[in-house]
């Protein structure tokens, strides 16, 4: 348990035996779930934690409150990591009070078969509920990522309790670099989801916020200006970093071998960040992190059954479902029969906004020639530019 401020206290849980995050993110440094305490007259606690933490989640309340009795729990999202322990509050207060969305009390009966018809109170966008010197409002968030989600501001220490905004992979004492887990989080998560969050940063931009509060993740409180701007960024679909992310799959090696020639030539030609990753054997999560941040994607891959290599197709998969745009890319087939892969990409592309190609496709004919070098190096001069 730690101090926000004097009047509002931390009471999440670190859960480092996790490795994987919804059954598909690694997470090798574990996960937090967060849960906070909001004192006034009357007494908030915001959202519960996952199923196994129930009794550290009550005793850290418990320590918290120093002998006071909760009024409110407020339940921001749904999802089973934040909501589980629902129940467990209830019995342990029993003259406490639910306070969530219309939508969150239909998913509350649905996951635990209760939704506390006799003590609860729904709320909706422009609701504020009053503790007695401070206030909470609540912020319609749909979409961010469930349709049932509100976020919350507190009206005196200026704090916004973001329910899944904001967060990222990491128990709270993993000593890691926020943004490059935030935005794996995000755009696996999230991120298919952007015009809802740009909708909520313009809801935000009415607040003055002096810390953010997520259910994942540390609390934000200097330089807020830097998050805010990344999840524009993000949400946006923008550019965050100048470079080129070369996504490959190769059978035989010649494939690789292609993209790590044009990798290199990149490098010598001064291009600010090459990121290259192979599909068949790198963490899925970070190279679609890595295809949203930089402007330019190079997609490289063999014909497979007159289709493409399958951790190309699901890759590309990945990032479409989640409204990859804005892109310039460029494309290296190779086929040792009938090159196909350009054509398939492309068909995968066909609905992705605002996409530019770089260049002709490049196609190997089973292994690399010199006159595919002399193509590669031709490429690297377009997409250094």
């Amino acid at each position: 348990m730690s101090e926000i401020t004097n009047s509002v206290k931390y009471v999440g849980v670190n859960d480092r035996k996790l490795d994987l995050f919804e059954s598909q993110f690694v997470v090798p440094e574990g996960m937090a779930y967060n849960s906070y305490v909001v004192f006034g007259e009357k007494i908030a606690v915001m959202d519960s934690v996952e199923a196994k933490f129930g009794g550290e989640w009550l005793g850290n309340i418990k320590n918290a409150l120093g002998g006071r009795t909760p009024d409110f729990l407020v339940v921001q999202h749904m999802e089973p990591d934040h909501s589980a322990n629902i129940d467990t509050f209830m019995k342990a207060y029993p003259k406490a009070k639910i306070v969530s969305s219309a939508k969150a009390f239909d998913m509350m009966k649905n996951f635990y078969g209760n939704d506390y018809a006799d003590r609860r109170i729904a709320v909706k966008e422009g609701d504020i509920l009053p503790l007695g010197g401070r206030s909470l409002h609540f912020i319609s968030a749909p979409m961010v990522h469930w349709p049932e989600v509100t976020v919350t501001y507190d009206d005196k220490d200026k704090i916004l309790f973001s329910a899944d905004a904001f967060g990222k992979f990491g128990a709270l004492d993993a000593d890691e670099d926020w943004a490059c887990e935030a935005r794996r989080y995000y755009f696996g998560i999230v991120g298919k989801y952007g015009a809802q969050v740009q909708a909520l940063l313009k809801k935000l931009s009415a607040f003055e916020i002096s810390a953010i509060c997520p259910l994942h993740g540390p609390v934000l409180k200097e330089n807020l200006s830097y998050y805010l701007g990344l999840y524009n960024t993000w949400s946006s679909y923008g550019t965050e970093s100048e470079g080129v992310v070369i996504n490959y799959t190769s059978v035989y090696g010649h494939t690789k071998e292609a993209a790590e020639y044009l990798a290199e030539k990149l490098t010598e030609k001064g291009c600010p960040k090459v990121a290259l990753n192979d599909l068949c054997r790198c963490d899925t999560a970070e190279a679609v992190e890595d295809t949203f941040r930089y402007g330019k994607a190079v997609f490289a891959t063999t014909t497979y059954n007159m289709d493409i290599f399958p951790f190309m197709r699901t890759f590309i998969d990945h990032l479409t479902e989640r409204n990859f745009k804005n892109k310039t890319v460029a494309i290296i087939e190779n086929g040792s029969w009938v090159p196909n892969a350009a054509k398939v990409i492309k068909g995968m592309l066909e609905k992705s906004q605002n996409i530019t190609y770089a260049g002709e496709t490049v196609t190997i004919k089973s292994a690399l020639t010199d006159e595919n070098r002399e193509q590669l190096n031709a490429l690297a001069d377009i997409l250094c530019k």
